[in-house]
């Protein structure tokens, strides 16, 4: 029999106090145990950022196992919308788990399945009726909007832009093309597929190019594309570019497809980032902060795409009880202000973050998103997994992404005092790696959070 991971001791009471709060050199003791327990028996596939062991979380802070406390503005990946031990999420998994925890919807009539289903109907950005199928991930949910696309218009091509994350299961990380290390060893991939630079280039080589050369505009069932790229580096498209997408899908009789999965759920300040461009896609993709960190992703389409039949699709957990409820709680939550938080606090963050462009002009290259969906570009991948691990070791959880980002992508309930206080730790983050580029790089590159395709999502 193996040993048990080590337990951590965690603090009493029903907040931590001053947040953050480290109390250990980072990693602590029984962090350092515990990972070394992890790698025993994890896949070596997973792409750890940092050695954080999180135990507990309340509000935006995590205390990990050896009790110290962090302000965390990851999310756990634009996950936890609502933070951690939100009083109304945990009272919805409570009251979900007394009644009912599984009964598969896929087969049966699962009433808070279908009640979800309806909710998403009415915020969808889609004028007219639509139908929704739900799943357990936002990859699931890309896995389905692709079948329905190639069902629903009998035509093969997939379009995706470059930088854009969409999965890792066959389908989704084919459309992906952030990194090249996604792809390694797994080929070949879904046939079919192909990709142009994202923003208003792509789609001037659509016309010129790909539709002239490649492939015929008529065969192509579907353009997939996030609203603002995640993993590629938090990128925000020029105003014209989805437009224009929307009438070239228009004039081609293509299925627009927009992967919400990161930008959806209120984080831009909007419940759809598509919102801010007054663009309706055919067919939504949905997940990660949708159900609050419960496993759910949703695939919203207009109700008449939706021509396939029994058996076509389905999935024996996806619409799992408890995450249906916790989302509509969450839902809830977003339409009663946290959304308006979003975009408060996030123009707070990106006002106090552009100061460092001033400051630190030679790191600090750009700082730019919208609501809590912020990329701060900095002048290499070397600076920003520096500055990422700078905040680590003083308390502030934050995540590269793309080649040369760190984004911020907190909880939605986050306060005015929590904002200023992330920015001017990461403030104090790029102003250490300023003084000593090596230093923070150095032991980043020693507990291993440099390694290419590091992250997810």
């Amino acid at each position: 029999m193996t040993e048990l991971a080590e337990r951590p001791d965690t603090r009493t009471g029903s907040d931590f106090g001053s947040v953050p709060d480290i109390r250990t050199p980072l990693p602590g003791p029984k962090a350092r145990r515990h990972v070394a327990f992890d790698h025993r028996f994890t896949s070596p596939s997973l792409p750890r950022a940092y050695p954080i062991v999180p135990v507990r979380g309340i509000g935006a802070a995590v205390e990990d196992i050896d009790g110290n406390v962090f302000l965390d503005f990851t999310a756990g990946i634009a996950v936890s919308a609502t933070g951690y031990g939100h009083p109304r999420i945990t009272a919805a998994v409570e009251r979900q788990a007394r009644d009912l925890i599984h009964f598969s919807a896929s087969d049966f009539y699962l009433p808070v399945y279908a009640e979800l289903a309806a909710k998403l109907d009415e915020i969808a950005p889609i004028d007219g009726p639509t139908r929704s199928f739900i799943g357990n991930s936002g990859t699931e949910a890309i896995e389905a909007a692709l079948k329905l696309a190639r069902f629903a218009t009998r035509r093969q091509y997939l379009v995706a832009f470059i930088g854009g994350f969409h999965g890792r299961s066959y389908g989704s990380v084919s459309l992906t093309a952030s990194k090249s290390k996604y792809h390694a060893g797994f080929g070949p991939m879904l046939p079919g597929v192909i990709h142009v630079p994202f923003g208003n280039a792509g789609l001037d080589e659509l016309e010129s190019r790909v539709f002239k050369r490649l492939i015929p505009a008529d065969e192509v069932a579907a353009i997939v594309v996030e609203p603002i790229q995640g993993e590629g580096g938090y990128v925000i498209p020029e105003d014209d570019f989805l437009p224009r997408l929307r009438a070239l899908c228009d004039r081609h009789g293509i299925l627009l497809v927009a992967d919400e999965v990161q930008s959806g759920a209120g984080r831009t300040g909007k419940m759809w980032a598509v919102e801010h461009w007054g663009v309706q896609p055919d067919i939504v993709a949905s997940a990660k902060g949708l159900a609050s960190g419960m496993p759910l992703g949703a695939m919203i389409a207009r109700a008449d795409l939706m021509s396939w039949s029994k058996g076509h699709h389905g999935s024996t957990f996806g619409g799992n009880a408890i995450s249906c409820a916790v989302a509509l709680e969450t839902i809830a939550l977003l339409q009663e202000g946290l959304m308006d938080n979003a975009a408060e606090r996030g123009n707070q963050a990106m006002a106090g973050l552009r100061q460092l462009i001033a400051r630190h002009g030679e790191l600090v290259r750009d700082v730019r998103g919208k609501g809590l969906m912020i990329g701060v570009q900095l002048d290499s991948g070397e600076t920003a997994e520096a500055v990422q691990w700078a905040c680590f070791q003083r308390g502030l959880l934050v995540l590269e992404a793309g080649d040369d980002v760190v984004r911020m992508s907190p909880p939605l309930i986050v306060d005015d005092a929590e904002v200023n206080t992330a920015v001017s730790i990461f403030g104090e983050a790029v102003a250490m790696v300023a003084a000593d580029p090596g230093r923070a790089y150095h032991e980043a590159t020693r507990w291993g959070s440099t390694a290419e395709g590091e992250v997810d999502g």
